[in-house]
């Protein structure tokens, strides 16, 4: 395995925590990691984006010129990032606030109306894990009980009451890719 995956959307959409606990669980498999985000002067509001390899063999940058993977959480991010996709690589695109398609015809593209589902679940602050649980029943980058145990590693204290929230969006997520794509 080997996978180069852009995260971008607003300030405030869980780019950053989604590309944080996607490479603990990684790391926690054993596999090779990078995780990079992108901050800049961007926070609620703006546009961010975090770089994620995961990998079987050593990670020679953690700069990604060319991404096997593309998650777009808005509009922005898509007329940005889409050209990074290399050849055959797979879009994720949060079909809930994004009313345009990818010009590219050579990528894989994945609707997943992340807001949609999150509001159905309860909560708007679980729009990345909507998607986080899309993006591993599409390409299997790490189990879901791996994903569980990052969340109860991370979510303590005052945060320990979002857990099975968090669990909820993984498995809806999970659940929407499995009934509208093949994996």
């Amino acid at each position: 395995m080997h996978e180069e995956i852009i995260i971008s959307g607003f300030g405030g959409q869980g780019v950053m925590l989604l590309g944080k606990f996607l490479s603990e669980a990684a790391m926690e498999e054993n596999k090779q990691v990078s995780w990079l985000p992108s901050y800049g002067p961007e926070m609620r509001g703006g546009t961010a984006n975090c770089h994620v390899i995961i990998s079987d063999e050593p990670i020679a940058s953690p700069v990604i010129v060319e991404s096997t993977m593309l998650v777009a959480m808005n509009r922005p991010s898509l007329e940005k990032f889409q050209k990074t996709i290399k050849k055959g690589g797979a879009l994720f695109i949060n079909s809930s606030i994004i009313d345009i398609d990818t010009d590219r015809s050579d990528v894989i593209v994945y609707k997943i109306p992340v807001n949609d589902i999150a509001s159905k679940i309860g909560s708007q602050k679980i729009i990345n894990m909507v998607m986080c649980g899309a993006m591993i029943q599409a390409k299997k980058l790490v189990s879901i009980d791996t994903m569980i145990n990052v969340f109860k590693e991370n979510l303590t204290g005052s945060k320990e009451k979002f857990i099975d929230l968090n669990i909820a969006a993984l498995k809806e997520g999970m659940k929407y890719f499995s009934e509208n794509y093949k994996s």
